[in-house]
């Protein structure tokens, strides 16, 4: 069954997401026709993952863009921008996204300019997310067995997905494949969607409980543990989704060497280290209660991290679409970027 995160569709015009929340068991799309219900479906998640974040976020912008018919854009779109914006705080695509768009806008760009500017930002996502699959081929065995967390494929992205698109790209390619997927409490995207994607694909995998990572890199042969990340500080430091810092302290113990699969915008030079990330906070329903069911005693109270910042300590290798970054961060970085 072949599947698409997003789709623009002029007509409209509406952007045509697939329901994540309600994977796997239905594949449903939502078409969505304003800003405002864009940036709620980032909220709720909807679409999810930083790539897929941005490409949506841009696309909220020109539908807000196409309505505002003859208006000034400068008068119209701050509005947008400011919700879209509020969705959520720690994937710095989103921002990457919203400002591309605002320099253009602001410079007096039409709907038209607008739309344009989106949909190279989709095209530009699958051009990347196939740069980083082939940096990846040079670091991998034949024969290659990987420990991943959360979502990362083409769920997460436009094109096929960073970490998961070097599992998937790997497997196409030759590759002997398999795939430890962390299940990613408390929304289980590990579960739910990486596991929805490697059946699709054919790709040999098992999933397993976020506290196993330690004991199955301890007993079997691991060769490297791959994830993505929602940003990355200027000295390394990466944010990710709750429970990848304990995997890369796992990978550490364990000798296996752990990678961070990034396109460089996520890459965040303004923020100095892991400390300035704005860590999101999500509801205690999301811990406390699984497919309607709960699973805690009547009254008990949850603490809900979406992320956690991997210090770049425990980092082998950022792997970018420009190729593969390794320490020291902080000063490959900066010639990355020509600091």
């Amino acid at each position: 069954m072949a599947f698409r995160t997003m789709e623009w569709v002029t007509e409209g015009p509406v952007l045509r997401l697939l329901d994540q929340r309600v994977l796997p068991e239905v594949v449903r799309y939502r078409d969505l026709a304003t800003a405002e219900s864009v940036a709620g479906a980032i909220r709720d998640m909807t679409v999810r993952g930083a790539p897929a974040i941005g490409v949506s976020a841009a696309f909220g912008l020109v539908i807000a863009a196409r309505q505002a018919g003859g208006a000034d854009l400068r008068a119209v779109l701050p509005a947008a921008d400011a919700v879209l914006r509020a969705a959520r705080p720690t994937a710095v695509n989103l921002f990457w996204a919203l400002d591309r768009m605002r320099a253009l806008w602001e410079a007096g760009a039409d709907a038209a300019r607008l739309e344009a500017e989106a949909l190279a930002m989709e095209a530009e996502d699958v051009a990347v997310n196939e740069a980083i699959a082939a940096h990846a081929r040079a670091i991998l065995p034949q024969e290659v067995t990987f420990f991943h967390h959360c979502n990362t494929g083409a769920l997460a992205a436009v094109g096929v997905g960073t970490a998961l698109g070097i599992i998937r790209r790997a497997h196409e390619a030759g590759h002997k494949v398999f795939a430890y997927l962390d299940e990613t409490r408390p929304r289980l995207q590990g579960a739910k969607l990486s596991s929805f994607e490697l059946m699709e694909y054919g790709v040999p995998h098992a999933v397993v409980v976020d506290g196993a990572s330690a004991h199955i890199m301890r007993k079997r042969p691991v060769d490297i543990a791959v994830v993505g990340c929602d940003r990355v500080a200027a000295n390394g430091d990466t944010a990710n989704k709750i429970g990848t810092y304990n995997l890369a302290l796992a990978a550490q113990d364990n000798g296996v060497p752990f990678y961070v699969a990034c396109p460089t915008s996520t890459i965040d030079m303004g923020t100095p280290t892991g400390d300035g990330i704005e860590i999101e906070e999500r509801a205690e329903e999301e811990v406390l209660v699984v497919n309607g069911a709960s699973i805690a005693p009547n009254g008990a109270r949850a603490f809900n991290p979406a992320f956690d910042v991997t210090p770049n300590r425990l980092i082998a290798g950022l792997i970018t679409e420009k190729g593969i970054i390794r320490p020291p961060f902080d000063v490959n970085l900066r010639a990355l970027f020509g600091g």
